[in-house]
């Protein structure tokens, strides 16, 4: 896992759909889960949408928790 796109998880938001303008880490569970079920779109946004699937699917989401500490000046 690249760090680097851990911190992309964070500043790429959701270019379209229902969760259009949301970081990609604060996407739903469900919407995430819809998308390996149908297929993630091509891509770099393909390939984050699947890192933070698989961060969701396995409750790592506490990795996230000092990235955004640090994004807001905290760490």
């Amino acid at each position: 896992m690249n760090p680097e796109q851990l911190e992309r998880l964070l500043t790429v938001t959701m270019p379209y759909g229902k969760h259009k303008g949301m970081a990609i880490a604060d996407l739903p569970g469900n919407y995430l889960n819809w998308f390996a079920r149908e297929g993630f779109p091509a891509g770099d946004l393909g390939r984050l949408l699947a890192l933070m699937h698989e961060i969701d699917h396995n409750g790592l989401s506490d990795l996230l928790a000092p990235l955004r500490a640090a994004r807001r000046g905290l760490a």
